[in-house]
């Protein structure tokens, strides 16, 4: 597993936490120092089944400062795709992806289930 996260996140902590409390085996990767390619989100957006927008960090400083809130929905997911793989910063955190999983953010109870 790919676990894709920012070292000073305390929620990326929490997530490392749970994954190492459940003996889970990842690949840690810096959000930051290697940021998402355009590719790498257009393939786990669409294996995640989620909306593009979950993928946004948007209570970030970047995001805010941008006005991607507003922005956004007039936005093609191309240009959407584009802007994620801008910034780090700008991609929501932590993401945790395999072969046929692919979450995005810390929420014990959905990680739980989803692992197993």
């Amino acid at each position: 597993m790919l676990f894709i996260c920012y070292s000073k996140c305390s929620t990326c902590k929490k997530a490392r936490k749970y994954l190492e409390s459940e003996n889970i085996s990842f690949t840690e990767r810096d959000i930051k120092t290697q940021n998402p390619t355009k590719e790498e989100l257009k393939t786990w957006h669409q294996k995640s089944g989620l909306p593009l927008k979950r993928f946004f960090n948007t209570s970030g400083l970047i995001y805010r400062e941008l006005g991607l809130k507003d922005k956004l929905e007039h936005m093609s997911e191309e240009e959407q795709y584009e802007i994620l793989a801008s910034d780090g910063m700008l991609v929501k955190r932590p993401l945790l992806i395999s072969d046929d999983l692919v979450l995005v953010g810390f929420k014990e109870k959905e990680w739980v289930e989803k692992l197993g």
